[in-house]
């Protein structure tokens, strides 16, 4: 064995047969470094994350092969192993994460904060954010303090499923006959392809989905898999391998910087950072003081590497409460740093005080079971803490609204003298009520069209046979109205009937939203009003009332209103509500009620004269609804009326709010169509 090792070329030897890869230490610091700096600094995305999902791939695949060839895989120790590595550093940081939300995180993002520890903790935040991903609210939430930990949760479950997939590959091979290196090999091979495919096709249908779910990942790791699989049977020269180091880090450090990776990945595009990471491990050590490897060998690259999950655990909320505490949407040149140095001591006493001794520690050594039990613990910790603070959450959430309470009069403070705030009482909906305060249907009240599969119809229903049928349609800034028109359901009569889908306005063109779905929407929402025959459609008129844009009436909104005219259906045209570039009712929990910055001009939202008084081609069967006097006094528009928070995010009004509208509504409603006649006697 020495002669043979002797006479293979020194190119060969640096790079086959070495058990530690001190370049590959370097190569996760570099990746982390890449991740924190493009976070806090450049507000993008580096590609980072997918270096770590091949790295993974690369070593469990390799130690799981060896540990085949050797006799089997055991499960039990490796997988307790792995609770020991990863649970102390995560846990840690969930419950600091928790601890410092409860103090600094307004309350109307504690709920879906809870929701994403709990997820995080048990490796499914991914598919928390995929959902969300999904959901119109979620969509517009700020960032969550643990969304980082979807990469964390998709590696966990590529821990738990990979060594069975191995297991069963290598039961087949040693089944059949067949080679156990070559049986991987095209195992991985097809997974790569099949996932790589899967992930091209759903990132160009739907990305943000694509981007968080674990299936259009698994490339990823099978590219590292492949790599350890032949790693040690590649001999390239020497001057290649330097070549080859340099191009990769060049790759990994320009990726961000280039390629959009937060709407891109992780379709084709994300072969570049994977690409590159395959190329510094393929170059391995050149043993050249001009090769990437020395630059990834240096001792500071290397205890970087060991703080690098501890490193990216804490950079991400330290950043998130930074700008809370501060009150920024970024942090800037010397914030950063701040940002950065923190997270840099916290993950130092991270690995130092909880990382490294429970890694090194015999909890599981003496009792096969004793890491299952010290996860275990860990966990119930952890999911207890959540479990307390959800109670709290829902304690401090709940209230009743009485509409003759009168130190909560709501929009009807307008119609009065006198100031629109009392500063004696206190205010409604509470702060962690807000992700609520969106009238929802019940699953009851809903149905599919039977006209149209892509069409949910949901009806609210009186007691009695309806008087009149109202239609609402369109995005959420219509549907909102529902909670103004609950209460005229039993009051007058009326049958409320809601197609919505959010993001998605009454309109007949794609000029907006961008949002491909909405074309086909559009069309069958119009024909299934065509075909119920309601009394009046309720809509948006306009859109864009906000700072720096002009509200606008488009021209889809009025072709669709034509084509209502064609089928003698009247429409009432609602004029929008403000949007904000911040959270006004977050301004007023972090600044106070009667704070300047959380109040916008009214100039500066709405100018004098609507825009549909001057839009042409406006059909005759068109009425107009103007509320702009209940969302703004004549000079600014404010996050709190009549002690009534307004908005639930930066554009969408609380309903709360909504319900205190309620006999505005009724009567411009009323006035507009001409239905004085629905007025259902008192029993």
């Amino acid at each position: 064995m020495v002669l043979l090792r002797a006479r293979v070329p020194k190119a060969a030897t640096t790079q086959t047969d070495r058990k530690f890869r001190p370049e590959l230490q370097g190569l996760r610091a570099l990746a982390a470094i890449l991740v924190v700096v493009y976070h806090v600094w450049l507000d993008r995305i580096s590609g980072g994350v997918d270096v770590f999902f091949l790295v993974s791939g690369f070593l469990i695949t390799g130690q799981l092969y060896r540990a085949s060839v050797r006799g089997r895989i055991e499960f039990r120790p490796m997988w307790g192993r792995m609770m020991k590595r990863l649970f102390p550093a995560a846990l840690t940081v969930l419950m600091a994460t928790m601890v410092a939300a409860v103090l600094w995180l307004p309350e109307h993002r504690w709920f879906q904060t809870i929701r994403e520890v709990v997820a995080s903790a048990l490796y499914l935040e991914n598919w928390q954010l995929a959902a969300d991903s999904v959901d119109y609210f979620a969509q517009q939430s700020t960032a969550s303090v643990v969304q980082h930990f979807w990469s964390l949760s998709i590696q966990g479950q590529f821990y738990l499923v990979w060594p069975l997939v191995i297991a069963l590959v290598v039961l087949v091979a040693k089944g059949a006959g067949w080679g156990i290196r070559r049986t991987i090999f095209a195992s991985m091979a097809v997974l790569f392809a099949a996932s790589l495919a899967y992930s091209v096709f759903l990132t160009n249908v739907d990305q943000p989905f694509a981007y968080f779910m674990s299936l259009t990942r698994i490339w990823e790791f099978a590219l590292g898999g492949l790599l350890a699989l032949i790693i040690n049977v590649i001999s390239l020269p020497r001057a290649l391998r330097i070549c080859f180091g340099w191009l990769g880090l060049i790759g990994l450090v320009t990726c961000g910087l280039i390629l959009q990776v937060g709407t891109v990945f992780p379709g084709y595009a994300a072969l570049w950072p994977t690409m590159s990471a395959a190329l510094v491990l393929l170059a391995g050590a050149t043993d050249s003081k001009v090769g990437a490897d020395r630059f990834l060998s240096s001792r500071p690259l290397i205890y970087l590497g060991n703080l690098s999950y501890s490193l990216y655990l804490w950079h991400w909320p330290v950043l998130i409460f930074y700008m809370i505490v501060r009150g920024r949407d970024e942090v800037g040149l010397r914030g950063g740093a701040v940002v950065i140095a923190a997270s840099v001591v916290l993950s130092i006493l991270t690995y130092h005080i909880v990382e490294k001794p429970v890694r090194d520690s015999k909890i599981g050594a003496k009792n096969k079971w004793g890491a299952y039990r010290f996860g275990a613990l860990s966990l119930v910790v952890v999911l207890g803490v959540a479990g307390a603070w959800q109670i709290v959450s829902k304690q401090r959430a709940s209230f009743a609204l009485d509409l003759d309470d009168p130190d909560h009069p709501g929009a009807q403070v307008m119609t009065a003298p006198g100031p629109i705030l009392n500063l004696e009482a206190d205010i409604v909906p509470p702060f962690a009520a807000l992700p609520e305060q969106f009238d929802t249907f019940e699953d009851e009240e809903c149905t599919t069209s039977a006209r149209h599969e892509e069409l949910r119809v949901c009806t609210v229903d009186p007691t009695e046979p309806p008087l009149r049928r109202l239609v609402v349609v369109g995005d959420s800034h219509s549907q909102q109205y529902i909670a103004a028109l609950r209460p005229l359901v039993e009051k007058r009569g009326w049958q409320i009937i809601s197609m919505g889908r959010g993001g998605c306005p009454l309109t007949a063109t794609q000029d907006l939203p961008n949002n491909e779905e909405c074309v086909p929407w559009n069309a069958a929402v119009i024909e299934e009003i065509i075909e119920t025959k309601p009394d009046a459609v309720m809509t948006m008129g306009t859109r864009d009332v906000r700072v720096g844009l002009k509200e606008w009436t488009p021209e889809g909104y009025v072709a669709q209103w034509q084509r209502l005219n064609e089928a003698g259906i009247p429409v009432v045209a609602m004029r929008d509500n403000p949007r904000f570039s911040f959270e006004p009712s977050e301004c007023v929990q972090m600044h106070g009620v009667d704070a300047n910055q959380c109040s916008t001009p009214r100039s500066e939202m709405y100018a004098p004269q609507a825009p549909y008084e001057t839009a042409p081609g406006i059909p005759p069967n068109v009425s107009f609804v103007d509320l702009s006097d209940y969302y703004c006094t004549a000079d600014t528009c404010p996050p709190v009326i009549g002690n009534v928070l307004v908005y639930m995010d930066d554009n969408h009004v609380t309903a709360t709010y909504m319900e205190t509208l309620s006999a505005v509504v009724d009567e411009r409603l009323v006035e507009t169509l001409g239905w004085h006649d629905t007025m259902v006697p008192a029993k």
